[in-house]
This record gives C-alpha cells, sequence and structure tokens, in this order.
C-alpha cells in the first residue's frame, strides 16, 4: 500500500520484540538439548557467580549463573536431528527493569532482532520463540542488548507447533452457498500448501493496465495467481467514481474461474469540521492518515454525531458494490480496516490509519459497527471477514472476537527495513514462522491466518521446512511484486511451478453446481422456559434434500451430539439439559450442512418464574487510575432469587478472580483490572440466570495527569536513532498550525528536553528543514534545577525568512546533536526521547511556544 517503506519500519521490530510473549513450552527435563550457562562459551567481559552484590540469588542449576552487565556474549552449539522449527528458552532473572531488559539472539551468524525480557526477581522461563535450525550443528548466541540479567540455562527443543486444522465454520450462519464452497476449500487447503495471490493495482494505475502484475507473471512463470486483490476504495461518498473495480472482481471469479479479495482505503476529507455531509471533496483533500485529518474517530461510533453519519455513508457506498457482487453470485475475502493498530499500543498512538486513530475499543466498536450493517441491514452474506493485525504485547486487545472475523492476516514487508540477517537490497525470503505461529495463537488455532500483504515471498523451501502455514500471499504491486530487490525470479518461478503453491489453473470449481436445493427445518423458531415444572426438548424436523449434516453450532461453539442434541432420522432434538444452560433471550442454532445455505433456527429463552430481576447497587462509580487513589469497586447485588453467571465488557467476558470476585450478593472489582479500562465511561453488563442484566458504569479517570495547554500549534516527533547509548541525538520535528490563522515562524520556539550525561559543549545540526536549513536556529540551555529526565534542553527557533506557517500546513526539520567530545548520551531516561515510533505522532514531551507563551505539551 501507499507509504509502505514508512510503515514497514515498524513491522519486524514488532516481531522482534514479543516472540518472549509466545508460549511455547519449555521442556527442561526431556528436552533435546539443555545447557547451564556458565558451560556456555563466554565473552570476557561476563561472570559465573552466585551471588550479585553480595546478595545470594539461590534456586539456580549447576555451579552457578552467568551475570550479563551492559556488555558480553554467550555462545553454544545445537546438533539438530532434522531441519525445522525449534524453539528456544531460557532460565533468567531480571531484576534491574521494571519495563524489561533488551536482548538480541543470533542463530548461525544471523541477528533474529531484539527480545525484552521481563522483570523477575525469581528464576523464571523465557521462551525466544520458534526457530529454523539445521540439519546438524547450529550455533546460537545471547548478546547483550541493554544487558543487565542473569542466566542459568538454555533449553533448545522441537516445536510444539499447532495442527492447522480448522473447521469451516463461518461466523454468518446465513453465508451464502458460494461463499460456503470458498471456506470449505480454504480449510482443505490451509497447513498443506499455499495459495498464491497478487494485489492489482487502483486508481487508474499502470496508465490504466490493471493486468500488468498478472501477465507478468504470467510471462515469467507460466502460471497465474489464485486469488485477486482489489480493493473499493474508489467507492465513496467525497469523490467516488466508478473505475470498475467490482466488474473485474465478477469478471476474475466467474469467467477466470479465481478467487477474489477486497481490502478497503476508505478515506475521511481532510478538513471534516468544515466539509458539510454530501459535500464533493477532491481527492487530494481526503485521506486516510490520523495526521492528516481533524475527523474524531471517537464519534464515530456514537449515532447522531456528524462522524457517524458520515460512517455510515461509507458503509452504504461500499454495500451498494457488494450487492453486486453477491447478487452475482460472488464471494469476497473482506479485510475491512486493516492493519489493524498500526504501529501499536493500546489508545492509537501507533495508527497508520484514522479507523485506529482512537484506539481498541473504538475500533471494535467500528468492526462490530460495519459487521452487523451489512449482515443485518444490508443483508450481505458473502463475505469472509478478515481481521488485519501485528503482533505487539497489545495487539489481541484489538481484536473483534471470534464471533465477527472468519480469518486473520499479517502484512509482511520486511525486505528493506527491520531485516536482521544482515543483508541489504535483496529480496529477504524469511517465512516468517514466528509471526505465522503468533496469530494462531491469537485466536487458540481456531482460525485460518493468511500473508494477506507482502513484499518478498517467502521461499518455498523456507516454507515447507517451517511448516509456516501461511493460508496463501499476496504481493503488493508494483516494485514489491516486480523489482529484484524484492523478488528473485528465479524464486518466483520455483514457486509458482512449486505442487505446494496453488495457482489460478490448479483452482477447483468453486461454484455452485449441486443440483439439490438447501436443507430446511420446521418449525424455524421454538420457545424454552427454563423454568418450567417439566421443561421438554425441543424437537425439530429436517429436511435434508439430499445434503449431510456436518455440524450443529451456537455462534462458533460447536454442540455435542450426544449430551447437547441427537439426529435420527428427520428429527433433530435439541436437549433440555443443554437449553436450560442458555441465558434468557434469542439465540441462533444453525445445522451446518457440506453444501448449500445452512437453516438457523431461532431459540427464544424465557424465563416464567415470578420473581423480579436482579439489581445492582450503585449503577454508576468512580475509578481514578492514580496510584495513590486507585480502589477496588465494590457493587452490592439484590439478587432476587437469581444468580450470578458472569460479567462483561462488550464482547470480553471478565475473569472470576482475575478481574473481580464474587461473595453472596457481594462484587468487588479489582483496582489491577480497572486501570486497564481507558479513560472515560466503561459500562460493565452483570448477567444472571434468569431475568434482566444489570448495567454498572464505570468513570475512568487519572488525577495525576496534567491537562497539556491548547492552542494553534501541535507538535509531532519521533527519533532517527533509537540506540539507548548514541554520540548523537536525532530528533526529527514536525509543526501543525491547527489554528484558523497565520503564524509567523520567527515567534515559534520549541524545546527537546534531555541529560547531557557529562557536561560538555554540544553543536546542532538541521540535516534538513522544510523552510530551509539556513532558517533554523538553536541553542542549548542548561536547567538551573534538574528534574527528572532533564538536565538540558534544545530550544529550536527560526529566522524571519522561515516565513509563516498558514492554518493547516506543516513545517518539518531533520535534526542532530552531539557533545563536541563525541561522548555518548545515555537516550533512556530522556523526557523527550521516544523508544519507539518511526513516524510523526503528537509528543506531549516536546514543548511548544508562540510569543515565550506555552501553547503545546508538558514541561517536566
Amino acid at each position: 500500500m501507499e507509504n509502505r517503506l514508512r510503515k514497514a519500519t515498524v513491522m519486524m521490530l514488532t516481531f522482534a520484540l514479543l516472540l518472549g510473549l509466545m508460549t511455547a513450552p519449555v521442556h527442561a527435563n526431556n528436552a533435546l538439548f539443555t545447557i547451564e550457562a556458565e558451560d556456555a562459551q563466554l565473552t570476557s567481559d561476563l561472570q559465573v557467580v552466585t551471588e550479585v552484590y553480595g546478595q545470594p540469588k539461590p534456586g539456580y542449576s549447576g555451579s552457578g549463573f552467568v551475570w550479563m552487565q551492559n556488555s558480553g556474549t554467550l555462545t553454544f552449539t545445537v546438533n539438530a536431528p532434522e531441519t525445522g522449527m525449534y524453539a528456544i528458552s531460557t532460565r533468567y532473572m531480571q531484576e534491574l527493569s521494571a519495563d524489561g531488559r533488551a536482548q538480541y539472539l543470533n542463530v548461525n551468524g544471523v541477528t533474529k532482532g531484539s527480545y525484552m525480557l521481563p522483570y523477575t526477581t525469581t528464576w523464571s522461563d523465557f521462551d525466544f520463540g520458534f526457530h529454523k535450525l539445521n540439519k546438524g550443528s547450529n550455533t546460537i548466541q545471547i548478546k547483550s542488548g541493554w544487558g543487565f540479567a542473569y542466566f542459568d540455562t538454555f533449553t533448545v527443543d522441537h516445536a510444539d507447533l499447532d495442527p492447522l486444522n480448522v473447521q469451516p465454520i463461518l461466523t454468518d450462519p446465513e453465508a451464502t452457498p458460494e461463499t460456503q464452497i470458498l471456506m470449505n476449500y480454504l480449510t482443505e487447503v490451509y497447513g498443506n500448501q499455499i495459495i498464491s495471490g497478487q494485489q492489482e493495482i487502483y486508481g487508474g494505475g499502470n496508465d490504466g493496465d490493471t493486468e500488468l502484475e498478472f501477465e507478468w507473471i504470467y510471462d515469467l512463470t507460466g502460471k497465474y495467481p489464485a486469488i485477486r486483490g482489489f480493493d473499493l476504495m474508489n467507492y465513496n461518498p467525497l469523490y467516488g467514481w466508478e473505475d470498475g473495480t467490482t466488474d473485474r472482481m465478477i469478471d476474475w471469479v466467474n469467467n477466470r474461474g479465481g478467487i477474489a479479495t477486497a481490502s478497503w482505503h476508505i478515506n475521511v476529507p481532510r478538513n471534516f469540521n468544515t466539509y458539510q455531509l454530501g459535500d464533493f471533496v477532491d481527492w487530494k483533500e481526503a485521506t486516510y492518515k490520523p495526521t492528516e485529518t481533524n475527523f474524531n474517530t471517537t464519534n464515530a461510533v456514537i449515532p447522531g454525531t456528524k462522524e457517524y453519519q458520515y460512517v455510515m455513508m461509507t458503509i452504504e457506498d461500499l454495500a451498494e458494490q457488494l450487492l453486486i457482487l453477491q447478487d452475482n453470485n460472488v464471494p469476497v475475502i473482506f479485510r475491512p480496516y486493516h492493519e489493524a493498530e498500526g504501529n501499536g499500543g493500546l489508545n492509537g498512538e501507533g495508527a497508520w490509519f484514522w479507523w485506529a486513530s482512537a484506539g481498541a475499543e473504538v475500533y471494535k466498536d467500528l468492526w462490530d459497527l460495519i459487521y452487523t450493517e451489512l449482515t443485518e441491514t444490508y443483508d450481505l452474506h458473502n463475505l469472509i471477514w478478515t481481521y488485519n493485525s501485528y503482533v505487539y504485547s497489545t495487539s489481541p486487545a484489538w481484536y473483534p472476537g471470534d464471533h465477527q472475523v472468519d480469518l486473520v492476516g499479517y502484512d509482511k514487508y520486511n525486505t528493506i527495513y527491520n531485516r536482521y540477517d544482515g543483508l541489504s537490497g535483496v529480496p529477504n525470503e524469511d517465512a516468517i514462522t514466528s509471526i505465522f505461529y503468533q496469530l494462531v495463537d491469537l485466536t487458540n488455532g481456531s482460525k485460518m491466518v493468511a500473508m494477506t500483504e507482502n513484499d518478498t515471498i517467502p521461499s518455498v523451501q523456507n516454507l515447507k521446512e517451517e511448516r509456516a502455514g501461511w493460508l496463501y500471499f499476496c504481493p503488493w504491486y508494483g516494485e514489491h511484486l516486480m523489482s529484484t530487490a524484492f523478488n528473485y525470479p528465479a524464486t518466483l518461478t520455483t514457486l509458482y511451478q512449486s505442487d505446494y503453491v496453488i495457482t489460478l489453473d490448479e483452482l477447483p470449481d468453486l461454484k455452485v453446481t449441486n443440483p439439490n436445493p438447501s436443507a430446511s427445518i420446521s418449525p424455524g423458531t421454538v420457545e424454552f422456559d427454563k423454568y418450567a415444572s417439566n421443561p421438554n426438548d425441543k424437537s425439530v424436523t429436517v429436511t435434508a434434500n439430499g445434503n449431510t449434516l456436518t455440524a450443529v453450532r451456537a455462534g462458533n461453539s460447536v454442540l455435542n451430539a450426544t449430551t447437547d442434541y441427537t439426529f435420527n432420522g428427520n428429527t433433530l432434538l435439541l436437549n433440555k439439559a443443554y437449553l436450560a444452560t442458555l441465558p434468557v433471550g434469542e439465540h441462533s442454532i444453525v445445522l451446518d450442512f457440506n453444501q448449500g445455505q445452512d437453516p438457523v433456527l431461532k431459540v427464544k429463552i424465557v424465563d416464567s418464574t415470578p420473581s423480579s430481576n436482579a439489581t445492582i447497587t450503585p449503577v454508576n462509580a468512580t475509578f481514578d487510575k492514580a496510584t495513590n487513589a486507585a480502589q477496588d469497586v465494590s457493587v452490592t447485588l439484590d439478587l432476587n432469587g437469581r444468580q450470578l453467571t458472569s460479567i462483561a465488557k462488550g464482547n470480553t467476558t471478565l475473569e472470576s478472580g482475575q478481574h473481580y470476585t464474587a461473595s453472596g450478593s457481594s462484587v468487588v472489582l479489582k483496582q489491577s483490572y480497572l486501570t486497564t479500562l481507558p479513560l472515560g465511561q466503561n459500562t460493565l453488563i452483570f448477567h444472571f440466570n434468569g431475568g434482566n442484566s444489570a448495567v454498572l458504569t464505570v468513570n475512568v479517570v487519572d488525577s495525576t495527569v496534567t491537562v497539556p495547554p491548547t492552542g494553534d500549534l501541535t507538535i509531532q516527533a519521533f527519533n532517527g536513532n533509537t540506540s539507548s547509548s548514541t554520540n548523537g541525538i536525532s530528533p526529527k520535528f514536525k509543526l501543525i498550525n491547527s489554528g484558523n490563522s497565520a503564524i509567523e515562524l520567527s515567534d515559534v520556539k520549541l524545546r527537546y528536553y534531555y541529560t547531557i550525561d557529562g557536561e560538555e559543549a554540544q553543536t546542532f545540526w538541521s540535516d534538513w528543514a522544510s523552510v530551509g536549513s539556513a532558517n533554523v536556529t538553536s541553542k542549548f540551555v542548561q536547567l538551573a534545577t534538574p528534574v527528572a529526565g532533564a538536565d538540558h534542553y534544545l530550544e529550536v527557533g527560526f529566522t524571519s525568512a522561515a516565513g509563516t506557517l498558514n492554518a493547516g500546513q506543516s513545517a518539518e526539520i531533520q535534526a542532530r546533536f552531539s557533545k563536541n567530545n563525541w561522548s555518548n548520551y545515555n537516550q533512556s531516561n530522556d523526557y523527550s526521547f521516544k523508544a519507539s515510533g518511526t513516524q510523526f505522532a503528537n509528543h506531549e514531551q516536546v514543548t511548544g511556544y508562540v510569543g515565550d507563551e506555552l501553547v503545546w505539551g508538558l514541561e517536566p
């Protein structure tokens, strides 16, 4: 996608930092290989000890443990019985930093990334994830990054990989027959082969030649890809135009026998404040980037707001095209609101797209809105819903839920940036298997995982040896496919001619050719009273019409054929014991048949017990995240003969004992859970075994947060050099006039706060500035009283020749500064330093002034 290079810089860093969160088991007692750390080859700056600073660290094995300070390398060799994936882990302790300490893992001379060892004062296990080892001898190294950790043992074992058996159950019980047939085929292929794909260019690119990439592949390999990627972005309420995408999708599926997948780069107006709903907006004044618009994503899920109305307009335009596809029997692997969390975080701080800028909770609400609107309001049932994410520690919080996701996607861009093999200028054919299995773990193996976008396609050899079971690959168009910097022609030819890769000519007939009509049931609705004196099983007559019943399910839960229901002849009997477990309300029971449209039985659960509803007190509560103010929230239950069955926030069910405790008529919500909630109103639903649910609204505040000033200047920043220790600090600044009138740049100052780490004269350079580096001024100021994270600041200003910054305009400065003796700074504790992020984002730790008045940020 556009601006891919900028986005690519963070993806493999994500992978590297988070592999330690994987759940690969440690089998120290019966593992393939275990070594005492003191028996490894150690560089001279490592020590074998039994205590640190006079404090014993009991519980280690062997004669001691290895104390790594701020440097050093441990090396050991492992003989692998066969080439494949192996789990590497360590037993360690790290008691210096609550935020973790990063170290590096090398396998056979190739750096596999940086791994953050969590804080622990007891000997604990840490998994470096799954890595490919070659048959025979392999060299493994642990190198100090931020250092300061103790290592007891290292273990290497066969990777315990998921079997990749996924049931062909779609979240939409009314899926069209064609969509179900496609889902059946995908699950048959998954884990056994990979389907080839290719994204077409959109918006009239390639001088209107949408076939360029596809013919290029055919000319090279003699094959066409089986999946074609489309983008529905041009069907929008701003500048929408007919670019033929829908017709090409119909042709690809119905005439050429292929599979269609579609993303949706839906835009918003750059100036949403002045935009009137329904107005024409030139495409140059539309954007999907949150840094280029004042569109308030938080409002997009609140009915009645202008933002909500706009989103509903976009869904209407989208639905019009999807209905055309459905009418033409075209199923679509649909990928809306893709690359969910962008650069990571919970609150939208890493968002690449406007739909993620308000954080995980709003994103999930947006997903629920589009899912519900398309399936219910517009009666669209030809979609295989694809959620596209990454593998940050915060990524699971963005997942919409198994009930609205059919397929999980990952966009691989790691050939130019963030590759750890020491190479550049050549394709990176890594199968990124560790990332694949992390995404498998996201849904406990219940959903397929695909490479929904990529640059270099992994080699067949890597895919097969590492058992990287990606469902399909789909390179972006242009150079991402056709440049030798991204893909070797010989590798592409091997790929497309391999039995492991499915091409267009190898797809089966995925159209509905079964002459039998779909199965049907009678009645379509049954009612069950949970509290009747003698409740009965509920009977349904099934007319199979030659089809075979394969499963009965409620949502994603498959019912047990002996305890939950029985099926004899043409009679399906729902057992009363199962029905009694369902909460009051209407439920959909789907009868899955091998083909055709699946009938849905509506089950209405009622409660005739003459008693009133359970209630809670209070119904509103406030929780302060401030350390000294945070307290558990107690809720009193008036049960009225009911029983509390669960507490939920949206689609997430709280865990008893972890998130809350319940005893008799009292519930205590733990502060450890409440601190994870976003600021503002949060709704918790108390479910009971009968009657109505009760609602508790928790207003989450943080009294320690100082509200930054509001003015007409916004400052965004990131650090070009994120090394903890460095002889040069490289901040990048972007000033945005967010007001309505021009600002004289000569009146503007911004300050970057840091610790000098050894008093010395310093020099500033402006490497590039949009207003001209000659018009950028600087000075270094020592604070009269040092504060946490700062004893100096760099003040950047402008000469009068820099001119004015008009409303909506921005100015960028790429800067560096160093001490004149080139000694190192320690950036890790600097107030204005950002350890992550490779694109401009609002940064309140850099302050901005207009005419000496603070208008942006928080001073330390």
